[in-house]
């Protein structure tokens, strides 16, 4: 059932041109910059499992099937954890349909916040790994200033600083 989803056709749909993305901080003011944007997915240990970059302007919530699909063909995984950027019944289905568990935080849009069972809060927490890779390749591994040209070259700068990064956290695993 889950092979009928792993079609890569939405990888070329993805826009990789440099152009400007923006988005609200936690203060509420907006952010912009130019360039790309490199979404990673992660597992438990902050490791990196599936990278992807695309323009700038392009939502989170476009890459979640494409990057799960990613996921799913490299490691055996039980949840699917995102923030509320990914609410969207589509990624719920798509992520069901690959046999996991979608804990995704509710978008209110307006309307109230609906709760994590216990349970489900408890595992939820583990989410902030993907937020720790992001953080560390930026101010560790070379991820915030980026000085090439073109998405073949961004990608591979910012892949040596992955490699590096993975290369650390499964050193600090076996330690």
């Amino acid at each position: 059932m889950v092979r009928a989803f792993c079609d890569f056709s939405r990888l070329a749909d993805l826009p990789t041109r440099c152009d400007v993305g923006c988005k609200r901080n936690r203060q509420g003011h907006q952010e912009s910059w130019t360039g790309y944007k490199f979404h990673v997915d992660t597992i438990d240990g902050d490791i990196p499992i599936s990278p992807l970059l695309t323009s700038a302007s392009v939502h989170d919530s476009q890459v979640a099937i494409p990057l799960a699909q990613m996921s799913a063909q490299r490691v055996i995984s039980l949840y699917d954890l995102m923030d509320s950027a990914y609410d969207a019944p589509q990624i719920h289905d798509f992520s069901r349909a690959l046999g996991h568990v979608p804990l995704i935080d509710h978008n209110r849009r307006g309307g109230e916040k609906r709760p994590f069972a216990p349970a489900q809060a408890e595992r939820y927490k583990e989410r902030t790994a993907s937020e720790r890779v992001n953080s560390l390749l930026k101010e560790r591994y070379g991820g915030r200033w980026v000085r090439v040209r073109g998405a073949a070259k961004v990608m591979c700068h910012l892949m040596f600083g992955l490699i590096a990064l993975t290369a650390a956290a499964l050193f600090a695993r076996r330690c």
